[in-house]
């Protein structure tokens, strides 16, 4: 060893008889998402105490099929953030948007979109649903693909001309067809034209 380096890990892992139990059971049960199942597979493969094996973070890779990056972000987050965190999603604020419709708001939209039309107007466009949510201090601002997007979602059409009162049913076809058969009746093949609808 006289020509290598050895390299002093900056986050240890040492988990308790009660944290170990509690990863193998976090493991054992269920379905856990498969990053949080690797991530506490990696924390009882790095464990240096009486009870942990205590790998280096290659071979826990090689190991787990991960990357060492992986293997080193577990052991950050252990220390860093504490135990508890290690087994949940962390969440980030900026990863949604916020919704423009809310439940109320949404509701509102639909009953001005079941409302009488503008004056001028036979019946409600997105760009005039756009204009008046807007006058209406229904929300801030919205486009009319939102508001489109919005109706969508609840199966109401504005644009449809039955608007959004039932679904239209399927008509069947004007026409009849045939239907083919061959059967075999004491061992002579026949074949049968009937028609169905």
């Amino acid at each position: 060893m006289a020509g290598q380096e050895i390299k002093v890990k900056k986050y240890v892992v040492r988990l308790s008889r009660e944290e170990r139990e509690q990863l193998g059971d976090f493991i054992g049960k269920g379905k856990p998402l498969a990053h949080l199942a690797t991530r506490a597979r990696i924390l009882l493969k790095a464990d240096v105490s009486d009870l942990g094996e205590g790998w280096s973070d290659s071979r826990i890779a090689e190991a787990l099929d991960t990357s060492k990056a992986n293997v080193q972000r577990a052991r950050e987050r252990l220390v860093e953030v504490g135990f508890d965190a290690v087994l949940s999603r962390e969440y980030n604020p900026n990863s949604a948007r916020p919704r423009t419709f809310d439940g109320a708001a949404e509701a509102k939209l639909i009953a001005l979109t079941c409302g009488p039309a503008p004056e001028g107007y036979a019946k409600w466009t997105l760009r005039l649903l756009e204009e008046k949510v807007v006058e209406l201090e229904i929300v801030d601002k919205a486009s009319d693909s939102t508001i489109g997007r919005t109706l969508k979602k609840t199966s109401f059409n504005p644009i449809a001309s039955n608007n959004g009162s039932s679904r239209p049913m399927p008509t069947r076809a004007s026409s009849r067809r045939w239907k083919t058969s061959w059967r075999s009746i004491k061992g002579r093949t026949i074949q049968i034209s009937l028609w169905f609808v």
